[in-house]
């Protein structure tokens, strides 16, 4: 057993064996299908902190050679494969972590000091049949499954971060590719290869080295959906075992969607939630707010809108496709805007291909991110929020209409457009503070057509539900009517509280009261 050369099931053990863990073994079942076939080629892409460590010490301690792992996946999902016996610790596996490597290396080519400490244990394993020790590693790995006929899996972690982290240097990107290529592609030893990142491998400029990969990022994870995060079932099982709120862990760590799995949570965020037993902002407390700044403060036409939009709980529709998959060429906002979802700020709808702000974890890493940099007129929006949410609740006509005329004034000075969208994106900025304990949802379906805004409160927190109807030169009292006539109060059939029914206009021929307000209370 070694570091890299079948490094044992030491990190799985202490997976099954912490406080929690959740059953994900039948993503062996998936791999196990692609073995040796044109499908071997596999690149997972998601944030940061979202189990990709976790999977690969799985799959080391499963297929390694090194070990004898039958006790660890006793009882799991996988035992019950029929797959599972025939590769249970079968095969020689090679684990790199490109991330030690890279920081390892030191003033040495990153591919170099690879190979030197790589092939220092293929040595002692396999001395007699690699004869020569300047032999290069695919060499010297071809040379040992030619006498041994027993194939490698590749498990490679942080395959990415020469990417990442040497932005400027294409040279090194360009070799380091070419060492994966040399490595890895249409090599005899090679039965699977599984590697991980923030970012998808499909192009870097002209570029195609990994062109056999098969990619699952976080526009697209196919048939990995359930394995991306925690899945509503695993968090719902966790808050019963922990006495943890389900409906607040939705509202903070809910969000990540796809075509199958429509609520994908952030599982450190989760796990740490229930162990701490307290909701907090977990996942992003581990890199500072400047990283999102950045990218909010680049200089393409619309995306301050866009971000404007998806903050007020909007979405924005975005063509994912001319992403370079890198973090320096970028050629409109939605090469942006697709970054921010591999780096898990921004969740996607690849049905609707949208963009939205996923949870209010993420809410809060933005407001960091503003709060810093040129946003003075939605920080002001957001400060006020919270008198705005109070003078709602009792009822101050007059002085929500003023306060959202504000809002909506500041707002629109950023989206430079007037019409109704700007106002339901200035509606959600304005009441902002409310998502401390309400779940904020626009285009609310009710059966009967759909609601304009909903703010569904949090359990525990005593407050009355707000079902928000916008108008656009018509009245407020037409807005109050329409929540009436089509019903929308029917549609919270899971709410027993208190509603507030709020009736908004905007009339921009008004030039001294552009907004107006009507606030009834009816129960349910």
């Amino acid at each position: 057993m070694g570091y890299y050369l079948n490094p044992g099931n030491k990190g799985f053990r202490e997976a099954v064996r912490s406080k929690i863990y959740v059953d994900k073994t039948n993503l062996i079942a998936f791999t196990n299908e692609l073995i040796n076939t044109q499908e071997k080629y596999i690149c997972v892409s998601r944030p940061r902190r979202f189990g990709k460590s976790m999977a690969l010490k799985m799959l080391a301690a499963y297929y390694s050679c090194g070990c004898d792992s039958a006790e660890l996946f006793q009882a799991r999902k996988i035992e019950h494969n029929k797959t599972y016996q025939e590769h249970l610790n079968q095969y020689n596996v090679i684990y790199l972590n490109m991330q030690q490597f890279l920081i390892g290396a030191n003033n040495q080519e990153v591919t170099k000091y690879l190979e030197q400490e790589v092939l220092e244990e293929l040595w002692e394993e396999y001395g007699e049949l690699i004869k020569k020790k300047d032999i290069g590693l695919a060499d010297a790995l071809r040379r040992i499954y030619a006498k041994t006929e027993k194939e490698f899996i590749f498990l490679i972690d942080e395959w990415d971060c020469v990417m990442r982290e040497r932005q400027e240097s294409e040279a090194m990107q360009k070799h380091y590719l070419d060492f994966l290529r040399n490595l890895l592609k249409d090599q005899p030893y090679v039965a699977l290869a599984y590697m991980t990142g923030i970012l998808p491998v499909k192009k870097y400029g002209q570029h195609s080295a990994l062109n056999m990969f098969w990619e699952y990022s976080m526009t697209d994870q196919k048939a990995l959906e359930e394995f991306t995060g925690f899945t509503e079932d695993e968090v719902q099982a966790l808050c019963k075992r922990f006495g943890m709120d389900f409906m607040e862990t939705s509202s903070w760590y809910d969000g990540y969607r796809f075509k199958k799995f429509q609520h994908i949570y952030n599982p450190k965020s989760v796990v740490e939630a229930m162990i701490c037993q307290d909701f907090s902002n977990y996942w992003t407390s581990t890199e500072t707010y400047e990283a999102l700044k950045i990218y909010m403060d680049m200089d393409f036409d619309g995306l301050r809108a866009d971000i404007l939009q998806v903050l007020g709980g909007g979405r924005v529709k975005v063509n994912t496709n001319s992403f370079q998959n890198d973090m320096r060429n970028f050629k409109t906002k939605d090469d942006v805007l697709t970054l921010l979802v591999h780096l898990g700020y921004l969740g996607y709808d690849a049905n609707q291909k949208e963009v939205f702000v996923p949870n209010k974890e993420i809410i809060g890493e933005f407001e960091n991110a503003m709060s810093v940099g040129g946003w003075k007129e939605v920080m002001r929006v957001l400060k006020a929020s919270e008198q705005l949410l109070e003078d709602t609740l009792q009822g101050n006509e007059d002085s929500v209409a003023a306060e959202l005329d504000k809002a909506h004034s500041e707002v629109a000075s950023i989206l430079t457009y007037n019409d109704e969208n700007t106002m339901a994106c200035a509606i959600g900025l304005a009441y902002y503070s409310a998502r401390k304990d309400y779940k904020l949802i626009r285009e609310f379906p009710t059966g009967k057509g759909f609601a304009d805004i909903v703010f569904l409160p949090l359990p525990h927190t005593g407050k009355p539900a707000l079902v928000v109807e916008l108008k656009y030169n018509k009245s407020v009292h037409a807005a109050i009517q329409q929540i009436k006539d089509r019903q929308y109060t029917q549609a919270l059939e899971h709410y027993s509280g208190e509603i507030l029914l709020v009736g908004l206009n905007y009339n921009k021929d008004n030039a001294d009261k552009k907004h107006s307000c009507v606030i009834e209370k009816v129960g349910k």
